[in-house]
């Protein structure tokens, strides 16, 4: 029996038919391609956050044993004063000052230290721990002194601790003020008045007299900025712990 030849409508649909089935094909295997690029590349960054979290973790650890070592040793550092102001009204995550902004976890990218004594008439004054970050905060005990390990987000400028150190943290190398700080914290800043302490403000800047507007003092490595309101105090400096 002769076999009946395909008719040319025939031939044009089990073509069409055949590029369908080739084209279903070519769009599975894309789809699996996609799929794996994109766990893949979930995986990649879940790890690079891993290791940057890690990396965070470790310096806040060796922080927070350091700051409880200043603490504990460092004369200048008086655990019984009270507190200058709180940190219950400080900026909540908005951009401050037009530089100074927030991330959901520290960046390290440029990342150094300057500190803070304040004292108002002849009695030295607590600076809070958590300046610049918003809560709800992670506090780290294990050394005996609270160490901030944690929150919701944190300033280019912040404090860890009640030692007085000043974190810079940010993703360049912008030189911040003393002023900027203040301004995340939400308190005032002159030659006449420091937080809520109204007077006379001497500034002494790594042991020297300074006689600009404190608001002006540029936070660089290791600066050791001291503010007396009222009583002159003499420059007290600042013996950095190792680890910073």
């Amino acid at each position: 029996m002769t076999q009946k030849k395909p008719s040319s409508t025939d031939r044009r649909r089990i073509a069409q038919e055949k590029i369908a089935a080739q084209r279903k094909i070519e769009a599975r295997r894309q789809r699996n391609v996609t799929i794996a690029w994109v766990v893949g590349g979930v995986i990649l960054i879940a790890g690079a956050g891993t290791a940057a979290w890690s990396a965070i973790s470790t310096t806040n650890k060796q922080h927070a044993s350091a700051a409880a070592s200043a603490q504990a040793t460092d004369p200048s550092i008086d655990k019984n004063t009270s507190l200058l102001a709180s940190t219950a009204h400080q900026s909540d995550g908005a951009t401050v000052d037009g530089v100074v902004g927030s991330n959901e976890m520290e960046n390290l990218a440029y990342h150094i230290h300057a500190h803070l004594t304040i004292y108002v008439n002849g009695v030295q004054k607590t600076i809070p721990y958590g300046i610049g970050i918003i809560p709800p905060y992670s506090l780290d005990t294990s050394s005996g002194s609270p160490f901030v390990s944690g929150g919701s987000a944190y300033y280019y400028l912040h404090t860890h601790d009640e030692t007085g150190i000043i974190h810079i943290e940010s993703p360049n190398s912008h030189v911040y003020t003393l002023g900027n700080f203040f301004d995340v914290w939400k308190e005032p800043l002159s030659s006449t008045q420091v937080g809520p302490a109204k007077g006379t403000v001497t500034v002494y800047v790594d042991g020297k007299v300074y006689t600009g507007d404190p608001d002006s003092i540029t936070l660089t490595k290791y600066k050791n900025i001291q503010l007396d309101v009222g009583t002159n105090v003499p420059f007290k400096n600042f013996s950095w712990p190792s680890g910073y």
